[in-house]
């Protein structure tokens, strides 16, 4: 209902005339707590409560421990959840490279759903606003049993008939493992048996990928595209799976680029920059990496390199929502557009789908979910045609615009693991010298 101005008295302050659902700068966080489920791997879930009963949900990347997040706890409690960028700058040197970054991320987000709880506001507009109604997604396709292109054409067709018009599907390595004579020269039997988690081919077991390994790849990526069509983009994932030299990489881009691919995904190890930049100068086809990179500074080399075509942070490993929008705005202005990787739960899902909205620059979103029977129900306020012609609609509902559905967690907790347990162990355990100062936002 609008207000007119004949209807407002002059003893009327502002919020005389607003309808608020929380006091924000009398907000203060008030515990910190974690529930585990299993998907694809491990989601940890963080709950942020605060002393108005506003919580703010967010998530730990998958394969890290919700450790990352709890340790922080002390540094965050009695504190304003809407200082989110005081907050971050608190507790953001606590968190590292790849899933070190998990428990800074988590809370990040959670801050941020928080803060678009308390003012009522999607957690979009606190990023800018957004440049889409809508966000793109791409499908993730783990690789088939049988890695031949019959068995990579059955699985990225039931991709396509989810409606889905942007289509990933895995090279790695085991396709040239398994299949007789990709490879020229192997690690020895006693190699293999004792280094197994080490061992890489073309790294020091002095193998090498054949012509007919060239050939193998080459003829999955043209069956897939024959059978999906000119219409769908179609990227790889595990490229090369930094299991090969640079050289060694370049020959297999250079077999895939009759099939114009969006993209090949990380070519090279992820601390490899240098690498990265070799391949993407090679080669054709864009390369796109950075799922394992943490805060501005670590995407401030590739980018400004130009080592990469496409960046690909991982929000919860790039810093979560606010740092990754700065990640995606730098790129933008060496030209070079973002593709946010995601494997998560439906939480911080909807954190990139917001994050998406805002990135000019966004090509799409990995949805990592498709084979989790349960995944649209961990949560409420997803549809069940969510992601209908392979889109998903920016919600306007407050924060993410999504809750928990406890019962659905419930049923699909990590084993032992409790729903959102008592956490106050870890109210004392510093991971600092120094407190956050209990002047500025409260007592302590």
């Amino acid at each position: 209902m609008s207000i007119e101005l004949g209807d407002l008295k002059a003893t009327d302050t502002i919020e005389d005339n607003i309808r608020t659902g929380s006091r924000p700068s009398e907000l203060r966080i008030t515990d910190i707590r974690v529930a585990t489920v299993v998907g694809h791997g491990y989601y940890p879930i963080l709950r942020i409560d605060t002393n108005q009963g506003i919580y703010g949900l967010g998530e730990v990347r998958d394969g890290a421990h919700h450790d990352t997040a709890m340790r922080l706890k002390s540094l965050l409690i009695g504190q304003n959840p809407c200082n989110v960028e005081y907050l971050f700058k608190s507790i953001k040197a606590y968190g590292g490279d790849s899933r070190e970054a998990g428990g800074v991320c988590g809370i990040e987000i959670a801050l941020m759903d928080l803060v678009g709880k308390a003012y009522g506001v999607p957690c979009y507009q606190l990023l800018g606003g957004k440049f889409r109604d809508k966000v793109r997604l791409y499908g993730d396709t783990p690789a088939p049993r049988e890695m031949t292109p019959e068995g990579y054409v059955e699985v990225v067709l039931k991709r396509k008939a989810l409606g889905l018009t942007f289509i990933k599907f895995d090279l790695p390595a085991r396709v040239f493992e398994r299949n007789a004579g990709a490879l020229v020269g192997s690690a020895t039997k006693y190699e293999y048996e004792q280094y197994r988690q080490w061992y890489v081919p073309g790294r020091g077991a002095g193998a090498r990928v054949s012509q007919q390994g060239l050939e193998l790849v080459a003829a999955i990526a043209g069956a897939v595209r024959e059978a999906v069509g000119p219409e769908i983009s179609l990227c790889t994932d595990h490229f090369g799976e930094g299991f090969v030299t640079a050289d060694e990489a370049i020959r297999i881009g250079h077999a895939l680029e009759p099939h114009n691919l969006a993209w090949v995904e990380d070519p090279m190890p992820w601390t490899d920059i240098a690498g990265h930049k070799k391949v993407a100068d090679a080669l054709l086809t864009p390369v796109a990496a950075g799922e394992d990179w943490y805060l501005w500074e670590g995407f401030q080399e590739p980018i400004e390199t130009r080592a990469v075509d496409i960046i690909h942070p991982d929000m919860l490993s790039s810093g979560g929502l606010t740092e990754t929008k700065k990640i995606a705005d730098h790129a933008e202005r060496y030209g070079i557009p973002t593709a946010l990787h995601a494997c998560c739960s439906p939480v911080a899902f909807m954190a990139n789908v917001h994050l998406g909205a805002s990135i000019a620059s966004l090509v799409a979103l990995e949805h990592h979910g498709l084979d989790l029977p349960f995944f649209r129900q961990l949560v409420t306020g997803l549809d069940e045609d969510y992601m209908a012609d392979g889109y998903v609609t920016v919600p306007d509902s407050p924060g993410l615009g999504i809750d928990l559905n406890e019962e659905v967690i419930r049923e699909n907790l990590r084993k032992g693991q409790e729903y959102f347990a008592d956490t106050s162990e870890w109210n004392h355990t510093r991971v600092g010298f120094d407190r956050v100062p209990h002047d500025v936002h409260g007592e302590d």
